[in-house]
């Protein structure tokens, strides 16, 4: 054993060791960049995000806490590529270090337009922009709602056109903050205003150009179920005609700029005029022309159609004509049947009737003779069939057999018809039917 003095080296302990490195560490790099790619992803319910960072040749740890992960626009995803502000610990029960973020960012493209693709791909996935969810618009509403700033250009831009086209169109605005951090909240406000509305038909949401950053409302998920849930058609007019929001692809339609959805909510009023005059005229030239088709067709039919009056008469002819051949068929059967009667009758009294029942009788009574004699000769053969076939059966009844002197013996307890003698054995009860009784009786020998 080695003895300490007072030269030995200074001797920690591993939870010394390790706070000694954390305190290095945090005072070394209070606040450091780092970029990487996010593997390893968990988020339990606390809310915080753990998951490694990692490049090509090594990976660290990484924890960023609920409450800064709340404040990124995006989400965060394996196999995204991140910068982020962090300071280096030491997490002492595992002994390990890790880097615990303050701010994340997306590499190589802005926070804001990964969080826009995000929201897109989920949305569409959930099927907000699916086309049979899209409302029909009206052809010609009664009144356009407008919900925009009632301060900026776009609302007075959207009003004049809209007066354009149709110059006595009812407009309702609806105002609303188009930016910054409570114009989501005013915009889905102002979309339930319109559906409390009896008389909404249609609303133009409008809004002029603007960086991604301007536009941010109009990229909210809340904002986007409120236009899919919304009762009344809505055109989403927002930003120039390359900007694309959320609200555009989940809208019933969606219109390049603010003056192009006044155009596709409202017709022209003097188009609609003109179409009507065109409609008229050749409804009134088709009608004219079918009354005047119609009224040579019933001109046609009515040269054809014959006095009521005269075609009844000749109807009334025509029946008596057939009653009064009629007549004559029935009475030309009753004379052709009566003939036959009185001939029959004749022929009938031609014939004497006493001669026909004296032949008639005769011939009955050879009949009955006949018969008779037939049955006694029938009887006569039965009764010798009947006397031969008794003979038989008399000589065949065993009985009689037994009457001469004959007999039958049987072995107990089979009462089996013994034949010879060696179907019984010595001392072996038998039984000799007699004519008249039987005898039971025991074997006292045999010979075979």
């Amino acid at each position: 054993m080695v003895p300490f003095d007072d030269h030995s080296p200074t001797i920690y302990t591993v939870s010394e060791l390790t706070r000694c490195i954390k305190t290095l560490l945090e005072q070394e790099f209070p606040l450091v960049w780092l970029s990487g790619e996010i593997s390893n992803l968990r988020t339990p319910v606390s809310g915080h995000h753990y998951f490694t960072l990692k490049d090509q040749q090594a990976q660290i740890s990484a924890v960023i806490f609920k409450g800064p992960a709340k404040r990124l626009k995006y989400r965060i995803e394996n196999g995204l590529a991140v910068v982020g502000l962090g300071r280096l610990s030491v997490y002492e029960p595992r002994g390990t270090y890790q880097i615990l973020f303050e701010h994340l960012e997306p590499k190589g493209i802005g926070a804001l337009q990964l969080a826009f693709d995000q929201m897109k791909t989920r949305l569409e996935d959930e099927g907000l922009f699916a086309a049979h969810h899209k409302k029909k618009l009206p052809a010609l509403p009664r009144k356009i709602h407008i919900i925009t700033s009632p301060s900026g250009a776009v609302v007075h831009d959207t009003i004049q056109i809209i007066q354009r086209r149709f110059p006595n169109m009812p407009i309702v605005v609806i105002p609303t903050r188009v930016q910054g951090d409570t114009a989501e909240n005013d915009i889905i406000a102002a979309i339930d205003v319109l559906n409390r509305q009896s008389d909404a038909e249609i609303a133009i949401l409008a809004r002029g150009g603007g960086s991604l950053e301007d536009l941010q409302p109009f990229n909210s998920e809340r904002l986007a179920r409120a236009i899919f849930h919304s009762m009344v058609p809505i055109v989403s007019a927002v930003g120039h005609e390359t900007d694309f929001t959320i609200a555009d692809f989940v809208a019933d339609l969606r219109a390049p700029t603010p003056s192009a959805a006044a155009e596709m909510a409202v017709p022209e009023k003097h188009h609609l005029h003109q179409k009507i005059q065109e409609m008229t005229s050749r409804l009134t030239g088709q009608i004219g022309s079918d009354i005047t088709h119609y009224r040579s067709t019933l001109n046609r039919l009515a040269r054809r159609l014959r006095d009521p009056k005269r075609q009844i008469q000749e109807l009334r002819l025509k029946l008596d004509h057939i009653n009064q051949q009629l007549l004559r068929r029935f009475h030309y059967k009753i004379e052709n049947k009566r003939a036959a009667l009185d001939h029959f009758i004749t022929l009938l009294y031609r014939i004497p009737i006493q001669e026909k029942l004296l032949y008639y009788r005769q011939k009955l009574q050879q009949l009955d003779s006949n018969i008779i004699k037939t049955m006694e000769i029938k009887i006569s053969k039965n009764q010798t069939q009947k006397q031969a076939l008794t003979l038989q059966l008399v000589a065949l009844n065993p009985l009689n057999v037994l009457k001469r002197g004959y007999s039958i013996v049987r072995s107990l307890p089979e009462k089996q018809v013994v034949k010879t003698s060696k179907s019984v054995m010595i001392d072996q009860h038998v039984e000799i039917q007699l004519s008249a009784g039987t005898l039971l009786c025991r074997v006292e020998g045999k010979q075979n």
